[in-house]
This record gives structure tokens, C-alpha cells and sequence, in this order.
């Protein structure tokens, strides 16, 4: 008989750890009527002295409003990220993680006077990143492709919709991401 250990495998550490990081905050952010969100969990204009507001930097894409902001992002997460993590391996994808994650908050918190939280923005690098793939010379269609679709849906809502939703992060995201995938691709080889 087969043990539960081998029949379930843990098998994408980082995507899996930042879903399950994410639940446990998204809890914590109902428990206490969304205070450690402010806190913790969502980036905003505040004093450099506080030292939160550099956890804030970073920790604003664990940060979800409620179930349906989580279960959005954390399906594109667990649908792109495995397949990332095992391309461009668990380290190197936590480090695109801190960066996209760091970059967001920054810009973020120079351009808007709102509160930013959720992993949109790295769920748009993650989708810009994962068209980078194939031959290594030339710009891969599905980027462009994947790039108009993404980020021009996001210009639109951007222009035409009033909503809370931070189409700018989810632009800069996918400008990240795929800047990420072209830096990451493989040299040419030369055989001479």
C-alpha cells in the first residue's frame, strides 16, 4: 500500500508556501477585521521610521480583501507558478517574487495615496513570464500576444471602469515579468 507522503507530493515549495501563506493571512485579516492587513499585509504612503512600512513593501502581496481576491489570484498562481518554478528553479522564482513584490509597493506608494494589497501583480509577471519560453532568439509571439491581451485589457479598465482594482500594479507586474523572461532566456549557442 501506498503512504499518503508518496502519493501527494509537495511538489512546487515556493507557489505552494505563498498559497498557503496567503490562506493563513487572509484568516488572520478576517480574525481581526482586516487590522493586520493595514498593518502588515497592504503597501501605502507612511513614515520611512516606521519600521512596518518596510515589511509592508513586501508582505502587500499576501494581503487579500477576502475569498474571492484570494481564490482569483492563488488559481493563476497554482496554474503558471509550478511550471515557473520548475523552468527557472525555487529560488530563483522567490527572488522574481521579492522583486516584483518590492517594485509594485514602490511604485505604488509613489504614484497613488490608496492602500495596495494581493499577489495581481505577481500573478501578471508570472502570465507575461511564463510566454517567454521556446528558441532563444527574437521576441516570442506569445509574449506579444499574451502582453496585448493582459496589459492592454488592463489599460482599458484602467480608462473605462471606476473599481478598486489596481490595474496599474497589474501592468507594471507584467512588464516585470516579461522583462524577467527575456533577461532569463538562454544564450545562443555558438559552435565556432
Amino acid at each position: 500500500m501506498k503512504t499518503m507522503k508518496k502519493l501527494i507530493r509537495y511538489n512546487s515549495p515556493v507557489v505552494l508556501s505563498f498559497t498557503f501563506i496567503s490562506g493563513i493571512v487572509l484568516l488572520i485579516h478576517y480574525l481581526t477585521g482586516g487590522k493586520s492587513s493595514t498593518l502588515l499585509f497592504s503597501v501605502y504612503k507612511g513614515s520611512m521610521l516606521d519600521p512596518f512600512f518596510y515589511v509592508r513593501l513586501f508582505g502587500h502581496v499576501l494581503g487579500h480583501i477576502d475569498m474571492e481576491h484570494y481564490a482569483n489570484n492563488m488559481l493563476l498562481f497554482l496554474l503558471v507558478g509550478p511550471m515557473l518554478e520548475e523552468k527557472y528553479g525555487s529560488l530563483n522564482l522567490l527572488y522574481i517574487i521579492l522583486i516584483v513584490a518590492f517594485i509594485t509597493g514602490v511604485v505604488h506608494i509613489i504614484f497613488f495615496d490608496t492602500m495596495l494589497l494581493g499577489a495581481s501583480g505577481i500573478v501578471f509577471a508570472f502570465i507575461l513570464l511564463a510566454s517567454v519560453t521556446g528558441e532563444n532568439e527574437g521576441v516570442p509571439l506569445t509574449l506579444i500576444i499574451a502582453a496585448i491581451i493582459y496589459i492592454g485589457e488592463q489599460i482599458f479598465q484602467g480608462i473605462a471602469m471606476q473599481d478598486n482594482i489596481s490595474q496599474f500594479t497589474h501592468i507594471v507586474g507584467g512588464i516585470l515579468g516579461a522583462g524577467i523572461g527575456m533577461a532569463l532566456r538562454p544564450k545562443k549557442k555558438s559552435y565556432l
